[in-house]
């Protein structure tokens, strides 16, 4: 599956974007759908993540602040970011997990960039 990620870019501190990702394909049944984000010179790190049963889990910088949800009718996610700090620039990339009786597939968008700055 592809998973394609737009809605990035430069955005003012304290301002919001809305992130989305859409899979070329419908996804298995039990599944893990997420954010990650990348900065310059930082390892890759867990943003939010939401199952098919929509569970979710957040960072703690980024809780109160970013929602993650889900259209399954559009096998899509979405990343709603509010208050935005000059720390949240990164590198977002949209993950899918799929979990099946063969063992987990694990599918990466392509990135999508947010700058946070004045």
């Amino acid at each position: 599956v592809q998973l394609q990620a737009s809605g990035g870019g430069l955005v003012q501190p304290g301002g919001s974007l809305r992130l989305s990702c859409a899979a070329s394909r419908s996804i298995f049944s039990i599944n893990v759908m997420g954010w990650y984000r990348q900065a310059p010179g930082e390892q890759r790190e867990l943003v939010a993540t939401i199952t098919s049963r929509s569970s979710t889990n957040y960072a703690d910088s980024v809780k109160g602040r970013f929602t993650i949800s889900r259209d399954n009718a559009k096998n899509t996610v979405y990343l709603q970011m509010n208050g935005l700090k000059p720390e949240d620039t990164a590198v977002y990339y949209c993950n899918l997990v799929e979990v099946r009786i063969t063992g987990r597939a694990n599918y990466w968008g392509q990135g999508t960039q947010v700058t946070v700055s004045s």
